[in-house]
């Protein structure tokens, strides 16, 4: 008699909570993270925004993790990192910086929208497991403190916190600050950029040993010219650094990119 009236009373108890999801449901229905279309579950993308999204995959350089045109085999290099090799050792971004990417990353930076944030790191993480499974400590980039007021949050704080829980990577927070002032670096000029940043940043002594002999890595929300990261890559590498990498949620591609069906047969071929 008594199991029987658990029974009831758990039957009762899920009714009651499917009730409630299908009011609340109702009343607040799951939206496109891209659009606020609304879609079946919460979390996703409506076929709109899904279809405007360009991941960035293999093939690519093995540096920048700039797509190829064409599979070069393991461990190619483009020309533009045989030219000017960067201040880090890897990079990878999760989708190029276009469309309901470029939608997304703009709603967590000025909208607020930290709740983008988990979603947005699932893709990094698949995009930089290379990256992530061989990193000691995940290190967002700082904003200054001024800005952190007006602001409120640091984006890539945000993304950065996210992969430490999906991923048990550590994370570290204030081991990098920003003591530089700088200009926001939208509308900037590439060498603007590089001035704009140029000893920016400073790892205070009680954090050198988090960093020294370590392979960081540096995440961040938009990786435009890389200006920010390397200049944060030249500052860890001074503390100590034994490897670098960068990982962001969107990258702008290059100059020469043009989206025309298949938008790999418009990157520079490699070497």
């Amino acid at each position: 008699m008594r199991s029987l009236v658990v029974e009831r009373l758990a039957k009762i108890k899920s009714a009651g909570i499917a009730a409630g999801q299908i009011a609340g449901r109702m009343l607040f229905p799951p939206t496109c993270l891209g659009c606020r279309r609304i879609v079946a579950e919460g979390g996703t993308l409506c076929a709109s925004c899904w279809g405007d999204i360009h991941f960035l995959d293999e093939p690519w350089c093995a540096v920048s993790g700039v797509p190829f045109a064409h599979d070069m085999g393991a461990g190619a290099i483009s020309p533009a990192v045989m030219a000017t090799p960067p201040a880090y050792d890897r990079s990878r971004a999760a989708v190029a910086y276009d469309g309901a990417a470029r939608r997304l990353a703009q709603s967590l930076k000025y909208q607020d929208r930290t709740d983008l944030a988990p979603w947005l790191a699932g893709w990094m993480v698949r995009a930089g497991r290379d990256l992530i499974d061989r990193a000691d400590l995940l290190v967002p980039v700082p904003l200054h403190r001024q800005r952190f007021f007006t602001r409120r949050f640091n984006q890539s704080a945000e993304l950065a916190r996210a992969i430490a829980r999906q991923t048990g990577k550590k994370y570290g927070a204030e081991v990098v600050i920003r003591i530089k002032k700088t200009r926001q670096q939208v509308g900037l000029k590439a060498k603007e950029r590089q001035d704009n940043v140029r000893a920016a940043f400073v790892v205070p002594d009680g954090s050198k040993p988090l960093i020294a002999g370590k392979h960081v890595c540096i995440v961040d929300d938009v990786y435009t010219t890389g200006a920010t990261v390397s200049a944060l890559a030249r500052c860890l590498r001074r503390a100590g650094a034994a490897e670098i990498s960068v990982l962001t949620f969107a990258r702008v591609l290059p100059a020469d990119f043009r989206r025309s069906g298949d938008f790999r047969r418009a990157l520079p071929e490699p070497i």
